[in-house]
């Protein structure tokens, strides 16, 4: 059983080399590709947390062969299908499994039920269902775009696709269900967003045929492709390393390096931004692993300064907002980040609930529909709050890292959720140096 909350208390530097976890968008995406490809693809580095599990397991139920051994690696052998399922797919709290995997089944003649614990239930589903039907699937549930919902696909037909608004999760849904449709699926997108389908599909054996347009791009695959398995080694988590980045930016004293993480330009927003607020942050031994850029970060503690963050930078750090925030409340002035709507659709709404935490904890934060604006003082902020999350991962680990460095400790509720995407959080964190009391 987890712990019922979890406490975070300011004790003195950290120091150390951790590796991050692997990334978990990646460990999607090597997951489910592995599976619609016919042969053997072996992963190193797979993330093993709750998220990427429930679609080890949504891969299997299609009879996708997936194995692991005692040294963490895994095999997933796929044979170019996805069969029909003999149990619902339970996507645990996985917004990006469970789109992913909805396109990836659109293609095949098979009727399959999608749902997801209470806090996956309440998150749309409309925006991926929609070009999906576009292309022939069919779905039905008791709440027009809600889980649980039953998904029947086959016979698809391509479709040209103007994203609505940036996502990587629609973007990839179309290009999966594209795999196997009958001609060339297109998807424009009107702001680049990750691009590691793209990446994974081409590593696979897909030709793609990418061209900029305007400040997006537009992307066209030819279904009726075969895959083909592969090896995959999966890079770190940025969205996880930023976590060990901030807490070493904003606690005196300290000096950590977080090795193998992954720089896709499309998801480094945050470090860029970091960077413009005076942040002390190297990155040495660049290299590329399995088509991704990835490098060690160093990060040492020392003044930071409110920035505007570019409202287009948005889709390459949207998950990375919640850390941001805290890192502001360190800062000198005042932090804005606007153009982030899509918080609010996110395993909670992450604005009101930063918003809120970071008040408790004495910090000024002034709230907007789609924008956040937090104003430090320079100097660390009280803390002492006891922050409530909604069972959401990101909120708990950015105020658990500000209690690290604030005045006072800091308390958040509801921790095990923090096992969806960082598993290994609370152990990487002591192992720096950090204290963290279950209560």
């Amino acid at each position: 059983m987890s712990a019922a909350t979890l406490t975070a208390r300011p004790r003195g530097p950290l120091k150390g080399r951790v590796r991050a976890p692997g990334d978990k968008s990646i460990s999607h995406r090597a997951l489910i590709l592995g599976a619609l490809a016919e042969g053997v693809t072996h992963i190193d580095g797979l993330l093993q947390s709750d998220d990427v599990l429930a679609t080890a397991e949504a891969v299997a139920a299609f009879d996708a062969k997936v194995t692991r051994d005692d040294n963490d690696h895994w095999t997933v052998t796929g044979k170019g299908v996805f069969d029909q399922p003999i149990e619902i797919i339970d996507c645990g709290n996985s917004g990006t499994g469970v789109r992913l995997l909805m396109g990836a089944a659109a293609g095949f003649p098979i009727s399959v039920q999608f749902t997801g614990d209470s806090s996956l239930q309440s998150r749309p589903m409309k925006r991926v269902l929609t070009p999906l039907g576009q292309m022939g699937a069919r779905w039905e549930g008791k709440i027009e775009d809600r889980l649980p919902l039953t998904l029947t696909g086959g016979s698809l037909k391509a479709i040209s696709y103007r994203l609505p608004v940036p996502s990587a999760q629609v973007k990839s849904a179309v290009l999966l269900a594209g795999v196997n449709a009958d001609g060339v699926t297109e998807v424009i997108e009107p702001e680049a967003t990750r691009d590691h389908t793209e990446r994974m599909l081409t590593a696979f054996g897909a030709k793609l045929d990418i061209t900029p347009e305007g400040q997006g791009r537009r992307i066209r695959l030819a279904g009726g492709q075969p895959l083909k398995g592969t090896h995959v080694r999966v890079p770190g988590d940025p969205s996880s390393a930023a976590f060990l980045i901030v807490a070493a930016l904003i606690t005196p004293g300290s000096e950590v390096t977080v090795e193998g993480v992954l720089l896709n330009p499309l998801r480094a927003g945050l470090f860029e931004t970091l960077k413009e607020m005076g942040a002390d942050l190297v990155v040495e031994n660049a290299r590329e692993e399995s088509g991704e850029p990835v490098g060690d970060l160093t990060a040492r503690f020392g003044p930071l300064k409110g920035v505007e963050v570019p409202p287009e930078r948005a889709p390459s750090m949207i998950d990375e907002y919640p850390i941001l925030a805290v890192a502001a409340a360190f800062a000198s002035g005042g932090t804005a980040m606007r153009g982030i709507g899509e918080m609010r659709v996110k395993e909670s709404d992450r604005i009101a609930l930063m918003a809120t935490g970071l008040k408790a904890c004495g910090v000024e934060v002034a709230e907007e529909p789609e924008a956040m604006i937090v104003t430090g003082t320079g100097v660390a902020p009280q803390g002492g709050g006891v922050v409530t999350t909604h069972g959401d991962h990101r909120i708990a680990m950015a105020h658990l890292v500000l209690g690290m460095a604030a005045r006072e400790a800091v308390t958040v509720d509801e921790p095990g959720m923090i096992a969806t995407s960082f598993p290994t959080f609370q152990s990487l964190m002591k192992t720096l140096g950090a204290q963290i009391e279950e209560g």
